[in-house]
């Protein structure tokens, strides 16, 4: 879990960290990211030589491929501001992980000083901005899924839920494996597939029996998994990222 308890007050100015899944799928979920912080009168500030964060290799068990990834992104974020992440899972690994990775290397003050200022994009508009939300969408109903890594890694498991439950208009659904993972995993998937896809049968059936319009989740990972397996099972609902769940509903005429 989170090692962050006391949130500071909102800056005038945050980093933000893309992930590769926004950068190469999914670009609309880090703009409309971009898009509720500055809505809270924060300054962006993308840098543009961000690559990956190392959690496939970390994962993976290759830590000196990690780290050398991971080296790259440290340098990026000279100034003292918050770095805001999309993701739980890329953020659980600056956060939770950087530390370790480089303990006894040159670049360990600096992952500390990194990782201590790592946030996940919804905690981030719900603890740091108190953001408050003014749903102008039609009536919907929606089931969320937090990924793994945002759920046990930062104990973020309420904080989606919670910007959802602001949107008057919007009908959140419990599915039944609420807390079970979908079965990415990254390269879980890859390596244990008929693991992977039992996993993600079960949680496409668990949300379609629901009846919800729409999955919403904080991991595009998650999000690629999930929606591409209910596509081949020719499931009604469709996937979104929170970040433009949000902007779109509070943005809709």
């Amino acid at each position: 879990m989170s090692s962050i308890k006391l949130y500071p007050p909102k800056p005038e100015k945050v980093y933000f960290f893309g992930t590769c899944l926004v950068d190469m799928f999914y670009p609309d979920a880090g703009m409309a990211g971009i898009q509720l912080l500055e809505r809270e009168g924060i300054e962006v500030i993308f840098p543009q030589d961000q690559t990956c964060c190392g959690q496939p290799a970390y994962t993976s068990g290759f830590h000196d491929q990690a780290r050398e990834v991971a080296a790259a992104q440290l340098t990026l974020f000279p100034q003292d501001y918050p770095v805001v992440l999309p993701s739980g899972s890329c953020a659980g690994m600056m956060r939770e992980h950087y530390p370790e990775l480089f303990t006894g290397q040159p670049e360990e003050a600096l992952a500390k000083n990194v990782a201590n200022r790592v946030y996940e994009l919804t905690e981030f508009l719900m603890h740091v901005c108190h953001i408050r939300l003014e749903d102008k969408g039609e009536p919907v109903k929606v089931a969320m899924h937090t990924s793994c890594s945002a759920r046990r890694e930062m104990g973020l498991g309420d904080v989606g839920p919670a910007l959802l439950g602001q949107l008057d208009n919007v009908e959140l659904v419990e599915q039944a494996r609420i807390k079970e993972c979908c079965g990415f995993g990254g390269a879980f998937s890859v390596r244990h597939p008929e693991i992977s896809e039992a996993m993600v049968t079960d949680k496409v059936e668990a949300i379609d029996a629901t009846g919800a319009d729409s999955m919403i989740t904080s991991d595009c990972g998650c999000m690629m998994n999930i929606t591409g397996a209910a596509e081949h099972m020719k499931k009604d609902f469709k996937g979104e990222h929170i970040a433009s769940f949000l902007w779109r509903r509070c943005h809709e005429s």
